[in-house]
């Protein structure tokens, strides 16, 4: 089972043989636990990090996220990797990005401004969005962004305008429904046909903005473009969806007399949220992909374009971990105990959002005491605000306790909220024993500075 939709029935309901244990592929590399039971990330004992910036907070280690950058880098040697900033972008991220050699995906204005604070290279920057406004457009042309991903009619006759006027010629990629339901949840499944996302390659429409981008001959047209979603485990949605953009690539150097020279094939790749979860690691991926690409361009006769992917939850997802403080305990019997924790659906909304599963240990001292099924809730005024749905914990878990939830690392800070007027957390780089605030905490002031009333 590998359906997101499907994710409460995976939680860890299992009494587990050793409490507490550190699943590898759930946490970053740096984890550790020594003998007093305190978790430690980059060689820092996460009792310090509370003392020191607070609960709740996103721990975000920075040299695990540094090594699987490297791991898709090498793994996609012959691959352009666009780093997907809609899982998790800041200043100190884009930078590490660009370091790692690697390309960055922005889908709005407000993430464009980030990448371009942090100094990246506009040229290795995509630019997507379903409903790109005429003033983002501008702003990414007169900054010379390398691609868009052009999703409506509207919008290439708006880069058109824009090409004209700044006399230049726009990179852009025509992004096609495919017609493939992915395997995950609905909300995150991008690339059926009755959804808002590109041009629907079954009525047509895919063909005739091809049609109209060559027609017009101001935005140099890259190549196709498709993503399907999101936390997908197989590869039989991406093989699918491959091989019907190759259908179109080749019946436009066969109408067109034009061999588009890309393929971006977006993203998605899943991660690990608990001990059941198997995705795929880079290897195993590019390997997969290129063999799927290289087989269909065989099959159809056209030279193989240069590929594109967009991968984000899987380079940062598992380097991030939230450390929360237990508040309440409130035992049920017959059913489980609730550990409200200072957080909550402000800080992660994707459990009420998308039946999102997580896992979660005690993470500031050793305990011995029997297994507790738990279910880990925030602090919201919300019966759906659920941090871990069912685990365990010891059952000697009290008040003022640390706990920490791995695999948070993608689209919980970017998917962040005030509901309550709860401010947001900071989020802490950690690294071979150094501390840094990278995004400091929210304040009441600061949300008080934006009421005018």
């Amino acid at each position: 089972m590998t359906n997101e939709e499907d994710e409460e029935t995976m939680t860890e309901t299992t009494v587990p043989v050793e409490l507490g244990k550190l699943h590898p592929e759930l946490w970053p590399r740096t984890a550790e636990r020594e003998a007093d039971g305190v978790l430690r990330i980059g060689r820092l004992a996460v009792t310090e990090l509370a003392e020191r910036f607070g609960t709740p907070a996103y721990l975000f280690d920075e040299d695990d996220f540094r090594v699987r950058c490297a791991e898709f880098a090498a793994a996609f040697h012959d691959v352009d990797v666009y780093y997907a900033g809609k899982a998790f972008l800041c200043r100190a991220v884009a930078r590490m990005v660009a370091e790692a050699g690697l390309s960055l995906d922005v889908c709005t204005g407000g993430e464009l401004k980030v990448a371009l604070a942090a100094g990246f290279p506009t040229e290795r920057i995509v630019m997507h969005g379903n409903n790109k406004t005429d003033e983002e457009l501008a702003h990414a042309v007169a900054a010379g962004v390398g691609r868009y991903v052009v999703d409506s009619f509207d919008e290439i006759d708006r880069l058109t305008v824009l090409g004209r006027r700044y006399g230049t010629r726009p990179r852009a990629l025509v992004r096609v429904s495919v017609g493939v339901k992915a395997d995950t949840h609905t909300h995150i499944s991008t690339a059926h046909d009755d959804q808002k996302f590109g041009f629907p390659l079954a009525d047509g429409d895919a063909a005739e903005a091809v049609r109209r981008v060559l027609r017009d001959g101001v935005l140099d047209l890259r190549g196709l473009h498709m993503h399907i979603g999101s936390q997908i485990f197989g590869i039989d949605g991406f093989e699918a969806g491959a091989r019907r953009l190759l259908g179109l690539h080749a019946a436009v150097a066969a109408d067109h007399g034009v061999e588009l020279p890309e393929l971006s094939l977006g993203g998605g790749f899943a991660i690990a949220y608990v001990s059941s979860h198997s995705p795929l690691n880079a290897q195993e991926l590019a390997d997969r992909l290129r063999a799927i690409v290289a087989d269909e361009c065989a099959a159809l006769g056209v030279a193989r374009p240069r590929l594109a992917i967009e991968p984000g939850r899987s380079l940062v997802g598992t380097s991030g971990v939230t450390l929360y403080r237990v508040g309440t305990v409130k035992p049920l019997a017959g059913r489980r105990t609730y550990v409200s924790v200072d957080g909550g659906m402000s800080d992660n909304i994707r459990p009420a959002l998308y039946d999102g599963v997580y896992s979660v240990v005690l993470a500031g001292r050793h305990s011995d005491a029997e297994p507790m099924l738990s279910r880990v809730v925030g602090r919201h005024c919300d019966a759906g605000d659920i941090v871990v749905r069912d685990d365990h914990l010891p059952g000697d878990v009290r008040i003022g306790d640390l706990l920490a939830v791995p695999g948070t690392g993608a689209y919980c800070r970017s998917l962040s909220n005030n509901f309550n007027h709860v401010p947001r957390p900071p989020v802490v780089a950690v690294s071979r024993g150094e501390a840094r605030l990278i995004i400091r905490r929210e304040t009441d002031e600061d949300m008080l500075r934006l009421d005018m009333g």
